[in-house]
């Protein structure tokens, strides 16, 4: 048996197999093939055959001869003197076409001798079972697609690799089904996102990526300058105030899959573009957001993944209903093991987050209370909530645009969800007065001139809008990535981003 497979061969250079590929096309062309032809004759896909016939015996097939014209690229060709199989590749199919000198036009097994792994190619023939039960197409007609100049990897996994990995995602794609599966499986969650909302009377809108104003969140912008109109403009961090002025305007129920662009750093659950989901409810509150996000993860669960349990980063992640919840304060206490009455005191709140969060003390001392909380629970909380856990009761100096509770004016209705160790959600009762909307932006304001480059712009044109009027509301976002991420266990945020941004290489 002799294989095609010249990526086995490391010691030949890239460019000499390039220089070989190339001199098969020529040859390719000189039989009278196009070497770009517009279309391939196809009538089903591979998957389709797989799924249809995949199941039949040999002998049915033989009783019921079922033939195909199918096209895929070339993973593997298996030569056996005047008989061959190329083993073509479609999304995450795969089926093996059986070639013969004798029963392929001389023009077309030539062909055949001039096929590389990664060129693609049409086949036409009946499906039958080889020896070894493979279903296969007994091929009448082989026909040629386009030459890949380029030679697969043969080792496209390990460390070693996985920045090229995502540098070329078209490869990894190539030769990694389980890539593949990864962003069929983001695909549909996002369908069966948009199905949800559709099916509970919420309207999809899009509002702008380019905005006067970063606001809608606490984080540092891209700013970009329209030439034409001489301004500078901010890509969005959120879509928040963009979305409430439609509540304001009457639309109800809204929400937006949206791009999102953030001037941070770049981690395994940060890329500095990324997607969210954003909903608005009016009449609500945030804890009928609580209930709806536990119908929506927990269908999500059973659609994407087809069980309400799946596995991420050595963990069971179950998204039975309900999920397990803590205030801020009890998720302090209870992770970091620390006594309720030190939040309670200033001084010892600071020295916790000096030494429970690495911060410098001269920085610690100028944060709010609120700030000095939330630095806390991310230092000792977050890394345990690995089952879905709604954490409720932040702190108001950290809650710009949400609602005070009646009953204690110094935290808001906000929640946000973790799973496996991350924030997947944020929402809250949205703030609807207009002064003290004003007033909190007045406060990120001060805090932007204290240092805090992440603090909310003033947005007087949102304030504008609040004195129209919106009616109770709640809002949230849910991080798209990061769910993908846990519900395709993918280590990392770029595995679920197809082009994640990544330093350049050095020339």
């Amino acid at each position: 048996m002799a294989d095609h497979e010249e990526t086995q061969q490391p010691e030949v250079p890239e460019s000499e197999l390039i220089r070989v590929r190339r001199e098969k096309l020529e040859r390719i062309v000189g039989l009278g093939f196009d070497a770009y032809p517009t279309k391939a004759d196809v009538d089903t896909t591979i998957a389709e055959v797989v799924a249809k016939h995949g199941g039949k015996t040999a002998a049915e097939l033989e009783a019921a001869p079922v033939t195909v014209k199918i096209a895929g690229r070339i993973m593997a060709i298996r030569e056996f003197g005047k008989t061959a199989f190329l083993v073509l590749s479609e999304k995450t199919a795969r089926i093996q076409v059986y070639c013969r000198k004798d029963m392929l036009p001389e023009r077309e097994w030539a062909l055949y001798q001039n096929l590389d792994t990664g060129d693609w190619v049409e086949a036409s023939g009946a499906l039958f079972r080889t020896k070894t039960n493979e279903l296969s197409v007994k091929a009448a007609h082989l026909g040629f697609l386009v030459k890949a100049l380029r030679p697969l990897p043969s080792k496209w996994h390990g460390l070693t690799d996985v920045e090229q990995r995502y540098r070329q995602r078209y490869v990894d794609l190539i030769v990694n089904d389980g890539v593949k599966a990864t962003f069929e499986t983001r695909a549909k969650i996002v369908r069966s996102i948009r199905n949800y909302f559709d099916t509970h009377g919420f309207i999809e809108v899009e509002t702008p990526m380019m905005q006067p104003i970063a606001s809608g969140a606490a984080a540092r912008p891209f700013q970009t300058h329209h030439n034409a109109l001489n301004i500078d403009l901010f890509l969005r961090i959120a879509p928040e105030l963009y979305l409430k002025r439609l509540i304001v305007g009457g639309l109800s129920r809204v929400y937006e899959i949206n791009r999102n662009f953030r001037n941070e750093g770049i981690s395994t659950q940060h890329n500095p573009e990324f997607t969210m989901l954003e909903f608005y409810q009016a009449y609500a509150d945030y804890n009928d957001l609580i209930a709806l996000t536990e119908e929506l993860l927990s269908d999500l669960a059973a659609e994407a993944c087809n069980s309400d349990t799946v596995a991420f980063r050595g963990n069971e992640i179950r998204f039975t209903k309900p999920f397990a919840r803590y205030t801020m304060k009890e998720a302090i206490a209870h992770f970091g093991s620390i006594d309720p009455a030190d939040i309670e005191d200033r001084g010892k709140l600071e020295a916790l987050v000096a030494t429970r969060a690495h911060r410098d003390p001269a920085d610690v001392a100028k944060m709010n209370s609120g700030k000095l909380i939330a630095e806390l629970f991310e230092a000792v909380s977050e890394e345990h909530l690995i089952q879905p856990t709604f954490i409720t009761n932040f702190p108001t100096e950290v809650s710009p645009l949400s609602k005070q509770r009646r009953d204690d004016p110094e935290i808001v209705e906000r929640f946000e969800l973790y799973i496996g160790g991350m924030e997947v959600a944020n929402g809250f009762s949205e703030l609807n007065d207009a002064d003290e909307q004003d007033r909190r932006f007045r406060q990120q304001l001060g805090e932007r001139e204290a240092g805090d480059d992440e603090a909310m712009q003033m947005d007087e044109d949102y304030v504008n809008a609040l004195e129209y009027g919106m009616p109770p509301t709640a809002g949230e976002g849910i991080g798209i990535d990061r769910l993908a991420m846990i519900l395709t266990d993918s280590p990392s945020i770029r595995d679920v981003i197809l082009f994640p941004l990544m330093r350049p290489r050095e020339t």
